[in-house]
């Protein structure tokens, strides 16, 4: 099956289920190869070190986009945008599923993530403009809207993400998902959790542990300090 025939398939299977932003925006779009950091691996320092963003990066970052191209040539399938295509991952055969769900969620995952962190002091240290006016009339304040993100990063059992996402009426909301999965992924996050990320937190062990041990509230303090609100931003918008 090639990327057109799944797309127009995918399409007539979800066709009245409940509506989700668009996953082919800029803001959300991912392609095959492993993007390179856009920052160096110590620009996060004291926040995150070097040698955290290396691993993370190159190694179970890489390791994401290879099993996804093994998996994806094993089911004869290609896409240029991999995050269109893990969105509709439960029209897939069920025996082709896991891995592209595993693998596919990972990498989409990972190339949000650095995109939603940069140095500290390079941009605005709040959201400003339509975003922050969201996050105001969803959660009240920005200082609420962070402590129920926190709770659950801190909260999610095992290994995981936190999200902010925008949701289809255009409200804010946070939700958790396990493993590699994402709030784009129609037929496998609960419909009440489905939403464009607008921003979202890697809380698996190898995103801190070097660092921070057990202490997964301390990361996710810290964390703050490298959010990329410009990027947020722009996925609010582009959502």
């Amino acid at each position: 099956m090639n990327r057109r025939s799944f797309i127009t398939t995918a399409g007539a299977a979800v066709a009245g289920s409940i509506l989700v932003p668009s996953t082919s925006s800029a803001a959300f779009a991912v392609g095959l190869e492993l993007p390179a950091l856009p920052y160096a691996p110590a620009a996060l320092e004291p926040h995150i070190d070097a040698l955290t963003m290396t691993i993370h990066h190159d190694k179970h970052h890489a390791g994401y986009v290879t099993k996804l191209g093994d998996a994806l040539k094993a089911a004869n399938l290609n896409t240029d945008n991999v995050a269109e295509l893990i969105a509709d991952i439960s029209t897939l055969p069920v025996d082709q599923q896991t891995a592209i769900r595993n693998n596919g969620g990972g990498h989409v995952n990972h190339t949000w993530f650095w995109q939603w962190m940069a140095p500290a002091g390079s941009g605005p240290a709040a959201p400003e403009g339509k975003l922050a006016e969201a996050i105001q009339s969803s959660f009240g304040s920005i200082e609420d809207m962070k402590k129920a993100f926190g709770d659950a990063a801190a909260k999610r059992f095992g290994s995981g993400w936190a999200w902010l996402i925008k949701k289809a009426d255009g409200k804010l909301a946070i939700v958790s998902t396990p493993n590699q999965d994402n709030p784009l992924m129609k037929g496998v996050v609960p419909d009440s959790d489905l939403g464009a990320p607008v921003l979202g937190l890697d809380v698996w062990e190898h995103a801190y542990y070097l660092h921070y041990q057990n202490k997964r509230p301390d990361y996710v303090a810290a964390w703050w300090n490298v959010v990329n609100w410009k990027q947020a931003a722009a996925c609010f918008e582009g959502a």
